[in-house]
């Protein structure tokens, strides 16, 4: 069954809340990748962790220019962190992963925030034209 990207998107956050809400803040960002990417694929998503995605530059190629925490479906990119408050550069690594992946949204969610609601950003990529 193929879900659309926004679907994906909702039953990550859905998953993602529950995780907050059981474990709570405060727990390496290691841990609750393991543990969403388990919650997803008991949901019966398929999940790439730790993927390394490369980057091509004027001719150069660089094998693992950053890995992709999580990747859902190979469709939908989270980017997680386990921080008191996100930063506005935590937004712009997220959309320049979505450049470089060509994907048209993210979830950036923060384990950290005293609240998920407050640790959690739904980064969307307009650029399909780098040069402009």
């Amino acid at each position: 069954m193929s879900h659309s990207v926004e679907e994906l998107a909702r039953i990550a956050v859905d998953a993602g809340f529950h995780i907050h809400k059981e474990l709570g803040p405060g727990l390496l960002e290691s841990v609750y990748e393991a543990v969403l990417a388990f919650e997803l694929e008991e949901r019966g998503l398929k999940i790439d962790r730790q993927k390394p995605v490369g980057i091509h530059f004027k001719g150069l190629a660089i094998q693992e220019g950053f890995r992709a925490d999580i990747l859902v479906e190979d469709r939908l990119l989270i980017e997680l962190k386990s921080v008191e408050r996100l930063q506005a550069v935590h937004g712009k690594q997220v959309l320049t992963y979505l450049r470089l992946l060509d994907l048209p949204l993210g979830l950036l969610m923060n384990f950290g925030a005293a609240t998920f609601k407050e640790g959690i950003k739904r980064i969307v990529n307009n650029h399909t034209d780098f040069a402009s």
